[in-house]
This record gives C-alpha cells, structure tokens and sequence, in this order.
C-alpha cells in the first residue's frame, strides 16, 4: 500500500486535473475537425470532451471547494 502525506495527494489531484485538461482540449479539437466529414465520430469526440469537463469540474472542487458555486 502506497501511503501519501497531503502535499503529495494535493500534487497527485493537481496532475490529475492538468492531465484531464489536456485531454478535454484534445477531444474538443478532434470534434471539430471531425465534423465536415465524420458527424458521428464528432459527436462521439465532443462526448468525451464533456467527459473531461466533469471530471475537471470534480477536482476543481476537490481542490478549492465552493469556488465554482456561483455557475
């Protein structure tokens, strides 16, 4: 078992969402250049964009908790 004091799970959260973000910008640009000629992989792309959205949303608030409350 892997043990952890709070720096290193905050690191470990911080790259996690860093992580996802990339991903969701990824995602995001394959469903545009997708859409002309592959309207299905586009929606399945934009999918998984929004994927990584709530996922970056999740950490957000694991990592300033309340800060996204007003949206």
């Amino acid at each position: 078992m892997d043990v952890v004091d709070s720096d290193e799970l905050l690191r470990r959260i911080q790259r996690a969402r860093a992580c996802a973000q990339q991903e969701e910008r990824a995602w995001r640009a394959r469903s545009v250049d997708l859409r002309a000629g592959d309207p299905e992989g586009a929606r399945e792309a934009a999918v998984r964009s929004l994927a990584y959205e709530a996922v970056i949303r999740v950490l957000d608030e694991v990592l300033t908790p309340g800060r996204r409350a007003g949206e």
